[in-house]
C-alpha cells in the first residue's frame, strides 16, 4: 500500500493521476500527441499536443471522464520492452514524442511501461495498483510549455491538476491557491503599478514604475549603508567586457550559455582564418572577475586583508523564455553583490560575518521565517563541470560543513548544485506557488584567486594566493521585491513602503492645507501625497484602501482649525486626531524599527 504521508508516496499518488488524465484525454481526443506527464511537489501535469486549445470547458470534460476511469477501478500493471519493441510500439501508436525519448536511450536499454485499460504509456514508475485508488483530484490550470524546456521546440499545452486522498485535503489546497492568487506578485505588482513589461522590451526586462523603484531605491540605500558599516569597500565596475576576462575566470567554458555575447565568433576571423575570441564582448553574468582587477591593482599584505568588496551590481543573464516569471526571474537584474579577500586563517570568521549580514537582511525585510538552507556540493561523478582535484574539494567542502554545523544551522546536502569553482551555502525560498529559488548564496572560491594570479605577503614573506567568498546580502533586488510584496500581500512594511501616508481633504478648501503638512512631513522624510481629487471622503479612503496605504489621514474644517489631521491606520484602525509632529514621530518610530505587521 502507498503511504500519501511520505514523498515517495504522493509521488506515486499523483504520477497515477497524471496517467489518469492522459487517458482521459485519450479517449476524449484520440488523435492528441502526448509528451511527458510527471508527479511534481503539488500534484502532476502532462504535456499535451492538441491542434485546439484546451479552455475550461474542455478541462470539465477530462475530470468527467477521469471520475469514470477511477470508478472502472483499472488495475495499473507495469511490464518492460526491450528498446526496439518499444520504439515498434509507440511507432505503431503514432506517438512521436515517445519515439524521440526512446530513440535518446541506449541500444540496449530495457523501457519501462505502465497499462491501465487500454491506455500504455512509457513510464519509470513507481504508480499506485488500481485508478479507484485517487480518491480526490482537482484540474487548475493549462499552460503553454516547450518540448524539453527549448524554446527551438513545439509549443505544447501542459495541463496541471494535483490529487489528494479525501476531499477535505483537495479543499485546504485549493484554499491555499486561492490565496496564492490574491498574494502573487505578478498580480499584485501590476495592479498596484509597482512594474509592467512591454511585449515589444521582451521577455525577463520588466519596466520597473515609480512605485517599485521608491522600494527598490530604499533597500539598496539600506544595503549600502549597513555594508559601509561593516567594512565593506564598494567599486563601480563596467557592464561588459571582452571574452579574455571570462576565459581567465572560467566563466567562458562553464556559463557561456547564460551569457549575452556581442558579436559573433564566426565572424571575427584573424588573417590566418582562426576566429579570433578577443573580439567577441559579453554583457556580464556576474561582477567577481572585475573586483578581483580591484584586488590586482596593487600589490597586498597579509595586513590588508580581509579585503571586503561590494557592488550594487546590473547582471544581465540569457534565462530561456520558459524560466521567466514576473520579478522572479529576470534577463536583466541588479543584486547586492560582493566578495571577500581573506586569509585560510580568516576564512571561517569572514563566512560567518557574511551569514550573519545575510541573516540581518532577511529579518529585515521579514522573510526570516520562510528560507532554507542548502549546503550545495560537487557532484563528483561529474568532474568536467569543476574546476580544481577531489582533495581540494572535499577538503574545502569539509571546511564549510565545519563552519555551519559549529553554527548549528539546519541545512541539507545536494550534490551537483555547487558553483564550478567551490561549494556553496544557498539561502531558498519558496514564491506563493511553492517553486523554491535561491534568494542569498555565499560561496567559497578556492580557485580563481590562482587562475587571476592573486597573491598577497604572508609573515614569513611567501607569496600566497588567499580565498575568496562570493557572497549577496539580499540577493537579487528585484526577486525580495517579488517576495515581499507576496509576503505581505502588497501592504509592505512602513519603512519600505514607497507611499507611507496619504492625506485625504474632504473638501476642495481644505487641499492647501493638506498640501501644506505634506511639505512638513516630506521634510521629516516621510514618504507622503494628497488626493486632491474633486471626490467625496468615501472614494478617497476607498482608494487607499485598494493602494494599500497604511496611514489615511483625513483633514476638513475641524483639522484645519485645530492644526490636527484625523489618522487611520490600516492595521490599527482609527487613531484618533493628531498633531503633524505627533504623527511625524510615530511614523519615524516605525520606520527605526523596521516594524512588520503580518
Amino acid at each position: 500500500m502507498i503511504d500519501f504521508n511520505t514523498a515517495d508516496g504522493r509521488m506515486a499518488y499523483r504520477h497515477t493521476s497524471a496517467h489518469i488524465m492522459a487517458q482521459a484525454v485519450k479517449r476524449l481526443w484520440p488523435d492528441t500527441q502526448l509528451a511527458i506527464g510527471p508527479a511534481i511537489e503539488d500534484g502532476f501535469y502532462y504535456d499535451f499536443d492538441r491542434e485546439k486549445a484546451f479552455d475550461k470547458d474542455d478541462l470539465d470534460a477530462i475530470e468527467k471522464e477521469m471520475k469514470k476511469i477511477i470508478k472502472e477501478a483499472l488495475p495499473v500493471e507495469r511490464f518492460v520492452l526491450d528498446r526496439a519493441s518499444a520504439l515498434e510500439k509507440m511507432h505503431q501508436a503514432g506517438e512521436k514524442y515517445k519515439v524521440e525519448l526512446i530513440e535518446d536511450l541506449p541500444e540496449d536499454e530495457v523501457l519501462s511501461f505502465y497499462k491501465q485499460g487500454e491506455f500504455v504509456d512509457l513510464c519509470a514508475g513507481p504508480h499506485l495498483e488500481n485508478t479507484k485508488e485517487v480518491r480526490a483530484f482537482k484540474l487548475t490550470q493549462v499552460a503553454g510549455a516547450y518540448w524539453r524546456g527549448s524554446e527551438k521546440n513545439k509549443m505544447l499545452q501542459r495541463i496541471y491538476g494535483t490529487s489528494f486522498p479525501d476531499k477535505d485535503q483537495l479543499k485546504a489546497y485549493l484554499d491555499r491557491i486561492e490565496e496564492a492568487k490574491k498574494r502573487d506578485h505578478n498580480k499584485i505588482g501590476r495592479e498596484l503599478k509597482y512594474f509592467t513589461t512591454a511585449e515589444c522590451v521582451g521577455q525577463g526586462l520588466p519596466i520597473i514604475l515609480p512605485k517599485g523603484t521608491k522600494v527598490l531605491q530604499t533597500l539598496i540605500r539600506f544595503v549600502e549603508d549597513e555594508e559601509d558599516r561593516r567594512g565593506y569597500q564598494y567599486t563601480r565596475t563596467p557592464l561588459l567586457a571582452k571574452s579574455d576576462l571570462y576565459k581567465i575566470s572560467g566563466h567562458w567554458y562553464h556559463y557561456r550559455d547564460g551569457m549575452f555575447l556581442m558579436g559573433d565568433p564566426a565572424e571575427v576571423i584573424q588573417d590566418e582564418g582562426k576566429i579570433n575570441e578577443s573580439e567577441i564582448y559579453a554583457l556580464r553574468p556576474m561582477t567577481c572577475p572585475f573586483q578581483y582587477h580591484a584586488y590586482l591593482n596593487e600589490s597586498r599584505s597579509y595586513r590588508d586583508l580581509p579585503i571586503r568588496y561590494a557592488e550594487t551590481s546590473t547582471l544581465f543573464r540569457n534565462e530561456s523564455s520558459g524560466e521567466m516569471h514576473g520579478l522572479i526571474r529576470l534577463r536583466q537584474f541588479t543584486i547586492s553583490e560582493g566578495h571577500l579577500i581573506c586569509m585560510p586563517e580568516q576564512l571561517n570568521e569572514e563566512f560567518k560575518g557574511a551569514l550573519d549580514l545575510a541573516s540581518f537582511m532577511l529579518d529585515a525585510v521579514g522573510l526570516s521565517d520562510d528560507v532554507s538552507y542548502r549546503f550545495s556540493k560537487w557532484d563528483i561523478n561529474n568532474k568536467e563541470k569543476y574546476v580544481g582535484s577531489p582533495e581540494e574539494w572535499e577538503a574545502v567542502q569539509n571546511t564549510m560543513r565545519g563552519i555551519l554545523d559549529e553554527l548549528e544551522l539546519d541545512y541539507k546536502e545536494a550534490d551537483g548544485e555547487a558553483a564550478f569553482y567551490g561549494p556553496k551555502l544557498d539561502i531558498q525560498i519558496k514564491n506563493v506557488w511553492g517553486k523554491e529559488d535561491t534568494l542569498i548564496t555565499i560561496q567559497i572560491d578556492f580557485q580563481q584567486a590562482k587562475q587571476f594570479g592573486m597573491e598577497y605577503t604572508d609573515r614569513d614573506g611567501t607569496k600566497k594566493n588567499p580565498y575568496i567568498i562570493h557572497r549577496t546580502s539580499i540577493g537579487c533586488y528585484e526577486r525580495t521585491l517579488a517576495l515581499i510584496l507576496e509576503k505581505f500581500a502588497g501592504v509592505l512594511p512602513l519603512w519600505m513602503a514607497p507611499e507611507q501616508a496619504r492625506i485625504l481633504p474632504i473638501s476642495d478648501k481644505h487641499v492647501d492645507a493638506a498640501k501644506n503638512i505634506a511639505a512638513l512631513l516630506s521634510r521629516e522624510g516621510i514618504r507622503v501625497s494628497v488626493d486632491s481629487r474633486d471626490e467625496k471622503i468615501g472614494k478617497k479612503i476607498r482608494q487607499a484602501q485598494m493602494d494599500k496605504i497604511i496611514y489615511m489621514l483625513v483633514i476638513g474644517d475641524k483639522e484645519v482649525e485645530e492644526n490636527q489631521l484625523a489618522v487611520r491606520s490600516r492595521h490599527e484602525g482609527d487613531l484618533g486626531s493628531l498633531t503633524p509632529e505627533a504623527l511625524i514621530a510615530k511614523l519615524k518610530d516605525e520606520v527605526s524599527t523596521r516594524k512588520k505587521v503580518y
